[in-house]
């Protein structure tokens, strides 16, 4: 990227920025004056592209070769040379590919070649005609014979090492986009991934659906909300937090086996791992369980890995290795607390005992309000080391208080069939074997809606017409849920703001 040219952080207007900005809008208003070259063409007559020139003629070797291949292109000018009466300007593709154009005055006209040098700036959008070549020093080029304006870029573009912080990186991800390949390969390995999801789901008669994003009851998950008013019905809605209780629906309805891959909304934190909005898989699947669920999550992120970067063992951005393959490992949550603590934990354990625990080894928790089922996970969650979660495991079988829309296991009372996925340290999916009793879900509403009166801001909302649904028989079933920023951040090790390509930010005051 050192070709292009210096400038100023994207959405800084120092007075460098300014002033060019300032110059190239005199050029755009010469453009419209004399409406010879207008700056925003309506279209122009491209017969080919970049890519397809470099794959037809990659190989072409030698000096000042023609191949009598004549097309026109276009592509943004990222480079320019000038030597007298011939010019070098590079073109770029929106993939970063790249080919050099050449005008010569002879050729293109003393009037185009002098329109050329007083209007054209780095950034802009060009078209040129001519026969594909090879310049004197052998590299591949179009000798141009005519030249049009596509679109005129009235402000400089920065450079990627000296000029774009992380943080305007992320402002100005259309900026980071024309400078940074990295960007670009990152935007499309995350569309090769979801198109592997699709795939996978596909080849074993999935459907995927889409389900409300605004809800009245906004359920399916421990989270916070975004609520606003609706004015059409003058009531609350909510952005939702989870599809879960649409999809099921959908399984009561007999579409036995279906998917959604959309976008969710939490109103909590946001940090290297949290985005308040993000893309979320859920998936069901009647007459299958928990256990199902972890062989299609193995086979779900091992199929993108490899969509991703063509094999299991992936590449993470400090350059280390790291293996998805082979089968992925399972613990059982209470055996993994009762090793740490070095005592039996069980479902019967106390919240008393459990307290004392947590005092004994520093655990920040609110003793007031959390029970058996939120000790048990905050207390695991600090003794677990985090080299144990490295490596892909499931931590299976859960507090029941934790899992309202859970089946109890069905050895081991006060334990739930669930299990999370961990990747690297951090969590990537969830599974259940699905509630299907109607009565015990009404009951566990009712339990979380005692924990929402207690204080519990994460405690699931109460759905009335689910419950209803269920009534009508839901099959017994195995559900999914898996956060596909996360599974992009699995397979690079970047940031979840990395992997999102146009991230939420808070504004820039003023």
């Amino acid at each position: 990227m050192s070709e292009l040219n210096a400038g100023p952080q994207a959405g800084v207007e120092t007075q460098t920025t300014a002033d060019q900005r300032a110059v190239r809008m005199g050029k755009r208003a010469d453009m419209l004056k004399q409406q010879e070259r207008l700056p925003y063409p309506v279209g122009v007559e491209n017969t080919s592209t970049i890519q397809a020139v470099l794959e037809k003629h990659g190989e072409l070797e030698g000096s000042e070769v023609k191949t009598g291949d004549v097309v026109g292109l276009s592509g943004r000018v990222v480079h320019i040379r000038k030597t007298g009466k011939l010019v070098f300007a590079v073109l770029q593709a929106g993939d970063h590919s790249r080919l050099q154009s050449m005008l010569v005055e002879n050729e293109v006209g003393e009037q185009a070649f002098e329109d050329f040098n007083r209007l054209v700036d780095i950034g802009d959008h060009i078209f040129v005609h001519g026969e594909i070549g090879t310049s004197r020093t052998g590299e591949l080029s179009i000798y141009a014979d005519r030249w049009e304006m596509a679109s005129k870029s009235l402000r400089p573009l920065p450079n990627l090492h000296t000029d774009l912080s992380d943080e305007m990186r992320m402002r100005r991800r259309y900026v980071d986009l024309i400078v940074n390949p990295e960007a670009q390969r990152i935007a499309r390995l995350r569309t090769r991934v979801i198109q592997a999801l699709r795939d996978t789901f596909r080849e074993r008669n999935y459907i995927e659906l889409e389900t409300p994003m605004l809800q009245v009851v906004p359920s399916g998950a421990s989270a916070r909300s975004f609520d606003t008013h609706m004015n059409a019905f003058d009531m609350q809605v909510s952005l939702r937090i989870a599809p879960e209780l649409f999809l099921k629906r959908a399984v009561v309805g007999g579409l036995d086996r279906v998917f959604e891959i959309n976008r969710n909304f939490r109103n909590e934190g946001a940090d290297s791992t949290h985005s308040p909005e993000f893309t979320m898989l859920e998936c069901y699947e009647a007459y299958a369980d928990y256990n199902v669920m972890a062989d299609l999550a193995q086979e779900l992120i091992q199929n993108a890995a490899i969509a991703a970067t063509g094999s299991t063992l992936v590449t993470l951005d400090d350059g280390t290795e790291f293996d998805l393959g082979g089968e992925w490992k399972r613990i059982d949550l209470y055996e993994s607390i009762s090793h740490y603590a070095g005592e039996e934990i069980t479902p019967e354990t106390s919240a008393e005992h459990l307290r004392e625990l947590a005092r004994k080894f520093e655990v920040d928790v609110d003793e007031e309000t959390l029970g058996h089922g939120k000790l048990v996970e905050e207390i695991w969650e600090h003794l677990i080391p985090a080299e144990e979660l490295y490596n892909p495991v499931f931590v299976m079988n859960y507090p029941v208080e934790t899992s309202p829309l859970t089946r109890d296991h069905r050895d081991r009372p006060g334990v739930v069939e669930k299990w999370d996925l961990y990747i690297r340290g951090s969590e990537i999916g969830t599974a259940y074997s699905e509630l299907a009793d109607p009565v015990i879900q009404r009951e566990r509403f009712v339990q979380q809606a005692q924990l929402a009166a207690g204080g519990d801001e994460d405690a699931m909302r109460y759905d009335e017409d689910f419950c209803d649904a269920m009534e009508y028989g839901f099959p017994p079933s195995g559900g999914m849920g898996i956060g596909i920023d996360r599974v992009l951040q699995t397979i690079t090790g970047l940031g979840i703001r990395e992997t999102i390509l146009f991230p939420l930010i808070k504004p820039i005051e003023n």
